[in-house]
Formats: C-alpha cells, structure tokens, sequence
C-alpha cells in the first residue's frame, strides 16, 4: 500500500509517510470541525436554557430530564 501510495504522489517512501500522516492530521481535524459545527446548535440551545447559571451534578440531571421531558 505504501509503495502504491508513493508511486501515486510520485515521492519516495519516506516522504509517502509523512505526506500520509499529514493527510490523516488534517482529515481528523477537518471530521472534528465538522462536528462541532453540527452540535454547536444544540450547545447553543443548551446555554440559553441554562440561562448562564453554574453546573453541577443535581442540577444537571434535574435539567436534563426536564429538557427530555423525563421525570427525575
């Protein structure tokens, strides 16, 4: 695969190493923005419910069910 991968970017092993590592780098970072992108909206919501007020463990859960519409 490697060689392969090489010969396509027309460099030699070494560099098909770092070129390949680079490209996985910058997918990851690039699947990691896309995330963020997708649940900023629901972040979002989840400040404006919270309405600035401090986490902690009771509340959380309390806010949680409520926002699912669970009972605690």
């Amino acid at each position: 695969m490697l060689r392969e991968f090489a010969r396509r970017r027309g460099v030699g092993l070494t560099a098909a190493i770092k070129l390949a590592i680079r490209e996985a780098e910058q997918k990851e970072k690039q699947g990691g923005e896309a995330l963020l992108r997708k649940i900023e909206p629901i972040l979002e919501q989840v400040r404006e419910a919270r309405q600035g007020r401090a986490f902690s463990a009771e509340e959380d859960k309390a806010f949680m069910d409520e926002m699912w519409g669970e009972e605690g």
